[in-house]
Formats: structure tokens, C-alpha cells, sequence
């Protein structure tokens, strides 16, 4: 059994825990503590964190811009897998989105990352080959 509640900053580390121990995460500088806090701050109530035993087993980083909604980081730790903990934790972040009037929600994959294009594949995401990511770094890592 868990339970999933609001992202909080004071949940930093056990998510980054987390998520350097998920494969197919890649992290940055944009997911220190300070970044992860303000981006928290910027997108009050559509982050999430799955609890067993008091303990975070799955985290969802999800935010807008306005106009899309982005989910950056969907990860559950290898022994809670397979529980539907990824999906409740996408379809409570997608619930929030859609109260927002967000009408599309994006997020980046790597190529290699053959679980996520998989789970993505099984959910019905759309994936799109007519785009490129472009991206300008204003910060070096």
C-alpha cells in the first residue's frame, strides 16, 4: 500500500536518491536543490511523491509553462514496480495540468531509455518524429 502526496522541497534528497538509482534519469545542474525548490515554488501542487512505509518509493516532477505542461522526471523505485505507482502518480500530475486548462502535456525521453519509450508506448503518448529539440545552455553544467 502507499500513499501519494504534494512534492515538497524538504523531500530533496530522498528524491535524488531516487532518481540517480532510476535508469533512463539524466541529471543536471538544473535539478540541484535550489533549482528543484524554485521550480517547486513555480508549479505549486503538480508534483508528487508515492509513499510505502514512510518512505519514497516514486516521484513525479511535472510543471507548465502556461500554455504545455512538462513532465520531467516519472521515476519508481525497482522494488515497487508494477504496482501502478507510475500511473497514478502521471494521471494525479495530468488531473492538476487539465484543472490549469493545460491541453497538452510534453516530456523528453532519451533514446536509449527503452522502459520509458515503453511505459510511454503502453499509456498511448503520442511520440513525434517531426520535431528536433533545439536547446541553448545558458548556464554550464
Amino acid at each position: 500500500m502507499y500513499t501519494i502526496r504534494a512534492m515538497q522541497p524538504r523531500d530533496y534528497a530522498d528524491v535524488r536518491t531516487l532518481w540517480e538509482a532510476t535508469e533512463g534519469i539524466g541529471l543536471s545542474q538544473s535539478d540541484s536543490r535550489e533549482q528543484i525548490t524554485q521550480f517547486l515554488e513555480r508549479n505549486p501542487g503538480l508534483s508528487f511523491v508515492a509513499l510505502a512505509d514512510a518512505q519514497i518509493v516514486a516521484t513525479i516532477l511535472c510543471g507548465h509553462d502556461g500554455r504545455r505542461g512538462y513532465i520531467h522526471h516519472l521515476a519508481v523505485a525497482e522494488t515497487h514496480r508494477r504496482r501502478g505507482i507510475a500511473t497514478a502518480l502521471l494521471d494525479k500530475s495530468l488531473a492538476q495540468l487539465k484543472t490549469l486548462n493545460i491541453h497538452k502535456c510534453n516530456l523528453f525521453l532519451f533514446r536509449d531509455n527503452q522502459i520509458g519509450q515503453a511505459y510511454y508506448k503502453h499509456k498511448n503518448w503520442i511520440f513525434r518524429d517531426d520535431l528536433v529539440v533545439v536547446q541553448s545552455v545558458l548556464f554550464e553544467d
